[in-house]
């Protein structure tokens, strides 16, 4: 039995493993020896599809080791993945903590962000990086980021998360948020001003490298999988939620 995962973060890759899925993100954390922890995200896909990745190769070497010992990771692809996935392939996506804690999410029907207020604050996971602030809800950012020939930039396939925007006037409304907004505060307040003031920018540059501050506490609605013309939408659980389904992944992501 092999599985087939492509982590979108920190880096963007295609692995084939014999571990089921919360195993594997709990050794792609830790590592084999002790002292390694990193945090990461994934989602599991339905492989042997179309004929960009190697599914012979994978057939072959993604086997158990004559010790008995099975085969935690191989790598198909390094580059250029999200792009060769189509979103029907896609399964469960999981969010893995430092500690090799892993929550599992699961796609629901695409539903426009019950607390839109005329912009959204998005960390685009892959295969770019930046936080961006934009005037466009997150459907229409993805068509926006993939299908718009009328700026020079476009990328084929986008994940990406929105991001719970503070409340300006009363901070402490917002919730648990961590320490995202403890600098550069007059930096978005000026992006989020610009986006509402000039109609013909759509989109705002943030930060371009927020991925060290990024944290799983701060995503709000959830995660958006873009392809093509389609979108895919994995609902981020609350914090009451989480108490219910894994209180010890949530207090490991620092959400109590």
């Amino acid at each position: 039995m092999y599985y087939y995962y492509v982590v979108f973060s920190p880096i963007e890759a295609l692995i084939s493993s014999q571990l089921e899925p919360k195993a594997f993100g709990a050794y792609m954390a830790r590592g084999s020896k002790k002292g390694s922890a990193e945090r990461l995200m994934f989602a599991e896909v339905e492989g042997e599809f179309g004929d960009y990745f190697d599914w012979e190769y994978a057939k072959a070497k993604c086997v158990t080791h004559a010790s008995g010992e099975v085969k935690h990771s191989l790598y198909l692809s390094i580059y250029r993945v999200i792009e060769h996935i189509p979103l029907k392939q896609y399964k469960n996506i999981y969010l893995v903590n430092k500690d090799g804690s892993t929550l599992c999410l699961e796609a629901a029907p695409y539903k426009t962000p019950s607390n839109w207020r005329g912009y959204g604050l998005y960390k685009e996971h892959c295969p770019v990086h930046p936080l961006v602030v934009s005037s466009l809800e997150p459907d229409m950012l993805a068509d926006y980021i993939i299908n718009d020939t009328t700026k020079k930039i476009t990328v084929p396939a986008i994940i990406f998360t929105d991001i719970r925007i503070i409340d300006f006037n009363e901070k402490e409304d917002t919730g648990n948020i961590g320490s995202m907004y403890e600098r550069d505060l007059d930096h978005l307040k000026d992006c989020i001003a610009t986006i509402q003031s000039n109609k013909d920018k759509i989109t705002k540059t943030v930060d371009r490298s927020f991925d060290t501050k990024f944290s799983y506490q701060i995503i709000d609605n959830g995660f958006y999988f873009a392809r093509g013309n389609g979108i895919i939408f994995y609902p981020m659980l609350s914090s009451e939620q989480l108490k219910e389904v894994d209180y010890d992944w949530a207090r490991s992501a620092n959400f109590f």
